[in-house]
């Protein structure tokens, strides 16, 4: 249910989405989370005429506006949607109005765009893609602090989400009851399976999958982890509570990534969605996922600073959630 608002509060909010376009692009906002230039080719207008709407929602404080290395991405986040105007008019527009329906067809385009570019980077990477991690992070020092996150002894069941070429689940593989590898990239599922059948390890196994939508039941593992996989995320937020859906209460999840950094050769060069990530955004995402008790680990270097977050699937929460 909407939060109720001052008539002021409310006037703003209604002379904010009075328009046609910023009703669109509020819309939009609530399906994903998009830049300028990607709302200026979906919407079919200038980026000047794009950004003075844009600067009306924030204004009236409907849509949030994240800095990201050169980029600005908006988004309408759900809590907005609950509390805002915008919420009830959105849930009252009609998909198949001929405007909203091309509207979101050219979203689809959008993000089909986004999936396929970061594809043809991970099959161009695949054979590589450990030599090309270590040009920018000693995963020595990252995997001793994963280690030491972790509880001692046995892990149970394990799910490492965005697994790559496998590095991780054949480092946790010997603690592990089972454990289960998630990519969207074939290639590079060919390679952990390489790798994992290499190590001998017989109680691992690969699945293609997307980390947005895992192919998995809830209330299934013990350990999630999303090792340098988020910064290449449409939305970090969705797939930090996709693993919190898989642990069962109790359950821990284990991300690995950047401190914010201003390296705009890894979004150009490799692909990263995301430049890394402030404290106050994964707390606000992991709660959210009624997920707790984090626990973090900085590991400075220059330019780029690796952070280890653990955190714990809360059960009561959980249970009030459902």
């Amino acid at each position: 249910m909407n939060e109720t608002l001052n008539l002021e509060g409310m006037m703003r909010e209604a002379r904010a989405l009075a328009d046609s376009t910023r009703l669109r692009i509020a819309n939009l906002l609530a399906r994903a989370q998009l830049n300028v230039t990607e709302l200026c080719s979906i919407v079919g207008q200038s980026q000047p005429g794009i950004s003075r709407h844009l600067k009306i929602l924030v204004e009236a404080g409907l849509i949030s506006r994240q800095r990201d290395g050169n980029w600005a991405l908006y988004h309408l986040p759900p809590q907005q949607l609950r509390r805002t105007l915008a919420g009830d008019l959105i849930a009252r527009l009609d998909p198949a109005d001929t405007q909203i329906a091309l509207d979101l067809a050219r979203l689809a385009e959008v993000q089909s765009q986004r999936a396929a570019q970061a594809q043809a980077y991970f099959r161009r990477a695949a054979g590589e893609w450990d030599s090309i991690r270590r040009l920018y992070i000693d995963e020595a020092k990252v995997e001793a602090a994963l280690q030491r996150q972790l509880p001692a002894g046995p892990l149970g069941e394990i799910v490492d989400i965005g697994t790559g070429t496998g590095r991780i689940l054949g480092l946790l593989a010997e603690r592990a009851e089972r454990g289960i590898g998630i990519d969207t990239s074939r290639e590079m599922l060919s390679v952990a399976r390489a790798n994992l059948e290499r190590q001998g390890l017989r109680n691992v196994e690969v699945r293609h999958g997307d980390m947005a939508q895992l192919p998995l039941p809830s209330n299934a593992f013990d350990l999630a982890t999303l090792h340098m996989v988020l910064h290449y995320a449409a939305d970090p937020a969705r797939a930090i509570s996709e693993a919190a859906r898989v642990l069962r209460p109790g359950g821990r999840l284990l991300i690995v990534d950047f401190a914010p950094h201003k390296e705009e050769r890894l979004r150009a060069e490799h692909a990263h969605r995301w430049l890394g990530f402030a404290d106050g955004a994964i707390s606000e995402w992991l709660a959210g996922a009624h997920l707790g008790g984090t626990r973090s680990e900085q590991l400075p270097a220059d330019p780029l600073t690796v952070i280890v977050y653990l955190a714990t699937k809360d059960s009561v929460a959980m249970a009030q959630a459902s």
